[in-house]
């Protein structure tokens, strides 16, 4: 009986071509829904057209005098900026980083010959609250109110719960005033 059948499709042209169309349409409403499906999924993984905008900041720093600070917002989070006093800088490099938590000197912590700006993300490291500025002995550092961190004129853990320092952005100069925050291949 199946061969009779096969035979009757063999033998008829009008079979075989609903057949290849009924294949071939099937084929595609499967690839529509398999590309409908995938779609979303890859464009909620990719970055919103707000996180892309807001990639680098560009800040003027002309404006800023030294012991003071400036706070921007880079990508939704703080970023503190800070033009340290000559005695800020000493006392930052004098600390013997044995004796932090997180050992990470100074000159590790800034960029070479601009090492009076301090940009970082102005983040404790314990559990993410925004420090507030706390005079020191040695200048300007930071103090967490909500756990009781410390960070130094490098914003280096000094004391409290934090286990590390507070992390230093991408950032460079495009020029004397000017200082560019995030990568700098995202401009």
């Amino acid at each position: 009986m199946a061969s009779k059948k096969s035979n009757i499709i063999k033998k008829n042209p009008i079979c075989r071509t609903r057949r290849d169309f009924l294949t071939l349409t099937t084929c595609a409403m499967a690839g529509i829904g398999a590309a409908s499906t995938v779609w979303p999924l890859i464009k909620s993984i990719s970055p919103s057209a707000e996180v892309i905008a807001m990639s680098t900041v560009e800040v003027n720093l002309s404006e800023i005098l030294a012991g003071k600070g400036k706070k921007v917002k880079w990508q939704g989070k703080p970023v503190f900026i800070r033009k340290r006093t000559h005695k800020e800088v000493e006392a930052a490099r004098a600390v013997d980083i044995k004796t932090l938590r997180d050992p990470q000197s100074d000159e590790q912590r800034v960029h070479k010959g601009k090492d009076e700006w301090l940009i970082m993300l102005g983040i404790c490291t314990h559990l993410g609250c925004v420090p507030i500025d706390h005079e020191t002995k040695d200048g300007n550092g930071w103090f967490c109110p909500c756990h009781g961190s410390y960070y130094d004129t490098s914003g280096r853990v000094i004391g409290g719960p934090a286990p590390k320092n507070m992390v230093i952005p991408d950032y460079f100069f495009s020029g004397d005033n000017v200082v560019v925050i995030g990568k700098k291949g995202n401009q």
